[in-house]
């Protein structure tokens, strides 16, 4: 068996597809959840992605749009990608997200309060943020290129753990440096250890700079590597964004694809 089109598939089917731009309007996001609906008829054979990711304002049109079954609505929330305002503000948009119908959170950790050495308070925004949105998926973003080497990232790595988060993930895609090998490595390991000893699975997603299909497979290499194949599902195993997903068709199609 050819494992590269069986990785590029898992791939494809692990994909948060992600639009966070200050030109979204009502109509590009059914536009864009529409490609989603139409994407077994065009790929036939090809597992659609696991989720559409978007602001929180589009939420509810993404879960009014969507017609797959199995593809999930993610929110980036929680005063995303700064983790900047007020801790009530924080819990107000997360719940909002939810009551529209959000199957997953996306949010930042609190940079200011970690960076500081409130390790505790930045906890306690996460725990507040998990029982906010119930039995919703949250993920934490580190925002590694921020965290200043290997050390922080896994002291980052197990306070969101530990905290309730049920991914962590690398970056908001807004800052530079964004996701790096080195970064998911370390991640990954403690998640390794965190299972370890409690028994609970969380789950991975690199973001942020992940733009080729060679990529992809890095990190879905890393992960396989480290945590096994386990994990290699959409549940515990997550990578943006759309210009990936193309990348990852133009692969497997062997022709220049931009469906999305």
């Amino acid at each position: 068996m050819d494992m590269l089109p069986y990785k590029l598939r898992l791939c494809l089917s692990c994909m948060d597809l992600t639009t966070l731009n200050t030109t979204d309007t009502r109509e590009k996001i059914i536009s864009f959840t529409e490609k989603v609906n139409s994407f077994g008829l065009r790929f036939p054979g090809y597992t659609p992605p696991a989720a559409i990711c978007v602001y929180p304002k589009w939420g509810g049109v993404v879960k009014e749009t969507l017609k797959v079954p199995g593809v999930n609505v993610a929110v980036v929330a929680g005063g995303f990608p700064h983790s900047q305002t007020f801790l009530q503000v924080k819990l107000a948009e997360c719940r909002m997200a939810v009551e529209q119908g959000a199957d997953e959170i996306d949010i930042v950790l609190p940079l200011n309060l970690f960076l500081a050495g409130e390790t505790e308070a930045a906890a306690d925004e996460i725990r507040l943020i998990k029982g906010a949105i119930g039995e919703r998926h949250l993920k934490v973003i580190l925002e590694t290129g921020a965290l200043g080497g290997a050390e922080k990232i896994a002291q980052a790595s197990f306070l969101a753990m530990e905290a309730g988060a049920d991914f962590i993930k690398t970056s908001t895609g807004k800052q530079e440096p964004a996701a790096t090998p080195e970064a998911a490595e370390v991640m990954c390991r403690c998640i390794r250890e965190h299972y370890a000893r409690t028994g609970r699975k969380v789950g991975f997603k690199p973001a942020g700079g992940i733009s080729s299909a060679k990529d992809a497979l890095c990190y879905l290499e890393i992960v396989e590597r480290v945590l096994g194949e386990e994990w290699l599902n959409p549940g515990l195993f997550r990578i943006g964004a759309s210009r990936l997903a193309n990348s990852i068709l133009t692969e497997l199609e062997t022709k220049t694809t931009a469906y999305f």
